[in-house]
């Protein structure tokens, strides 16, 4: 298993609910989501810090970013808004220490859910993230509003 989670998922050696997958980046359900159909938008090649990606790469990472968050849309979750964001950095609270986009659905009112959200993740760690099968099931939707039935 490679060291760093998203390295790993990329190379299939972990698990994900995988959204899409193309040369340059994957997208996947976050196993602990800040509101449901939290995706994440990641590089393959791996690189902790924004500055690190080519100006290829950071482009195409926020175009994906914003394909997924138009699919979003489409879905059952029919998010009023979408939050993107990067944390680019540990004082940044970027946890996995590999550039990654969220990819998060939003919904008037829902500030007191989101915050729960962002102060639930610890114990959400503890729990082992959301079923797999409740992440696979919204990656489906998500891939069927993209055009895709699956990715192989």
């Amino acid at each position: 298993m490679k060291s760093c989670i998203f390295c790993g998922i990329a190379s299939r050696e972990a698990q994900a609910s995988l959204v899409y997958e193309d040369a340059l980046c994957l997208a996947f359900m976050d196993l602990f989501p800040m509101r449901p159909g939290h995706v994440l938008v990641v590089n393959k090649r791996h690189a902790q810090f924004v500055h690190q990606l080519t100006p290829e790469e950071r482009a195409h990472l926020f175009e994906t970013g914003n394909r997924i968050g138009q699919a979003l849309r489409q879905t059952s979750l029919k998010p009023d808004a979408l939050h993107f964001n990067i944390n680019d950095g540990k004082a940044a609270h970027q946890t996995v220490p590999h550039v990654h986009l969220h990819v998060l659905p939003r919904y008037e009112g829902d500030l007191l859910a989101f915050a729960g959200g962002i102060f639930g993740k610890p114990l959400q760690m503890l729990r082992g993230g959301t079923k797999r099968t409740v992440l696979d099931r919204q990656a489906e939707e998500i891939r069927l509003a993209l055009g895709f039935r699956s990715l192989h």
